[in-house]
């Protein structure tokens, strides 16, 4: 537009390949539809990723859109995304190895990669991991519900001792009250072939379950759960001692993760709203 005084506008659309009346048009609104609508789904998937705390990639970002009422395809999010530099988080590989119980001790693996549930409380996994600080190792121990991914009890401790599985436990026992026969699947570390947890599980009439040794797509799911926390969260983090570690894994599990996170899995609902779905 500024060499029209230079150039006749004739010449500028022939060696362009545009029509006269295409450069006239242009001239009047010089912004297309398409590119003003993708302005504003610009500035609602910048929004909806900061909300997520850069979580969310292109297949959650653009269900929400869809929540907001936009009619928008997975290939036109994605682009947008790719485009102005808009990408999800990826982990840091960080896994030290923890003890395990003696070959012929392990308990069968019941579960057997018996991911979905119908209801709640019918089956939980569990796992512990590792996160560093400052002042060295900390653990996080879990308790997932297999229906709806919720955690249902959780503890971090400066050590892998049992006491730290059977504290997250009893939280989740607390919070839950599941009945009898509830399935608690774990992988064979030491702390779970303990007399302590086995002789806890027998005492309440639940029914204990093991991945196989090595296997860790037999507890696939809390091994997800893992990856999700420290990609979305720890990896922010250069933790000092275990008190941050605790406050920021209370604020992403109890205010994110549970109530706010949606899952794929969960037609995108978060575990509050399935499991608040499937109980009415």
């Amino acid at each position: 537009m500024k060499y029209k005084n230079i150039f006749p506008v004739s010449r500028m659309c022939q060696i362009l390949g545009v029509s006269r009346s295409g450069y006239y048009d242009w001239c009047k609104e010089p912004e297309s539809p398409r590119s003003k609508e993708n302005q504003i789904l610009l500035k609602h998937i910048k929004q909806i990723h900061a909300e997520s705390n850069k979580n969310y990639g292109s297949p959650k970002i653009r269900n929400e859109l869809l929540k907001l009422g936009f009619t928008c395809g997975h290939n036109r999010v994605a682009r947008l995304m790719h485009e102005n530099g808009i990408v999800a988080k990826v982990v840091k590989k960080v896994r030290p190895r923890g003890s395990v119980i003696k070959l012929g001790t392990e308990n069968p693996n019941i579960l057997d990669r018996q991911f979905i549930w119908e209801k709640p409380n019918k089956a939980w996994a569990t796992d512990i991991t590792y996160i560093p600080t400052s002042s060295g190792w900390v653990y996080l121990c879990v308790f997932l519900d297999l229906c709806s991914r919720s955690i249902v009890g959780w503890s971090v401790a400066s050590h892998m001792k049992t006491e730290m599985v059977l504290q997250a436990f009893d939280r989740a026992i607390a919070k839950r009250n599941p009945g009898k026969d509830l399935i608690i699947h774990s992988d064979q570390g030491s702390q779970f072939g303990s007399n302590a947890f086995r002789n806890y599980l027998e005492e309440n009439n639940f029914i204990q379950s093991m991945s196989r040794r090595g296997n860790c797509w037999d507890n696939a799911c809390v091994e997800s759960f893992f990856r999700l926390i420290k990609v979305e969260e720890l990896n922010d983090y250069r933790f000092q001692n275990i008190e941050e570690v605790q406050y920021i894994v209370f604020r992403y599990i109890e205010l994110f993760y549970n109530r706010r996170r949606i899952h794929s899995l969960l037609n995108y609902m978060t575990p509050a709203e399935f499991e608040e779905k499937i109980s009415a």
